[in-house]
């Protein structure tokens, strides 16, 4: 079996998890990942690098590769660059969730997202489960401030966000509980970097 990347976390410690398949990982991925850990109350982070997205038809560039490019593009003592959905061999984010407690007991995990996640949650596989299981964090992207609001997500589990200015508590809140924050952001996406043809699958400069 391939190397997995384990990340190291002892009980007690509150662990944001951010997930996606970074094909590439992105400034915007570290500018989210610095301003989740200042905003929630988080010890670590960990970039979930996916096998696959389920949700989305076009596989993404080989999984080395891409871990290889978003350790280039971050190098935060507090940061983590792991692979461990090889291990595990799960996709959905739920599945994957379910995994990590059982790896990691006494560990609190805190799920985090841009706000355009958040508008399509309810599309995600078990995405209650999700919601019941550990805190989310999101973070809001440019142009996704409304939908998301208004999302299903957002309207089923209202009566359990966190206001913005007690978000520092969401790391140490039992689950169903959310937060939205608005912070200043950057507007790149992986879309965009593949559509200029600037990612083939090798390690792009920061």
């Amino acid at each position: 079996m391939e190397r997995c990347n384990i990340p190291y976390a002892r009980p007690g410690q509150v662990i944001g998890l951010f997930g996606g398949s970074f094909d590439p990982p992105h400034r915007g991925h570290v500018h989210v990942t610095v301003e989740a850990m200042k905003a929630f109350g988080l010890d670590r982070v960990w970039w979930l690098v996916s096998p696959g997205n389920p949700l989305k038809s076009r596989g993404p560039a080989p999984l080395a590769q891409r871990v290889e490019a978003a350790r280039a593009v971050i190098d935060h003592p507090r940061v983590e660059i792991t692979d461990i959905e090889a291990l595990t061999k799960t996709r959905a984010t739920a599945d994957t969730l379910m995994a990590l407690r059982r790896l990691y007991p006494g560990v609190r995990f805190v799920w985090l997202m841009g706000a355009d996640n958040l508008a399509q949650f309810h599309k995600w596989k078990n995405w209650r489960l999700i919601m019941d299981s550990v805190p989310v964090g999101v973070i809001a992207r440019p142009g996704d401030r409304i939908s998301a609001r208004m999302s299903p997500a957002a309207r089923l589990y209202a009566k359990y966000r966190i206001d913005g200015q007690a978000r520092h508590l969401l790391g140490r809140a039992d689950a169903p509980a959310w937060c939205f924050v608005n912070v200043p952001m950057v507007d790149v996406s992986s879309s965009q970097i593949r559509a200029r043809g600037e990612w083939d699958g090798r390690v792009l400069p920061e």
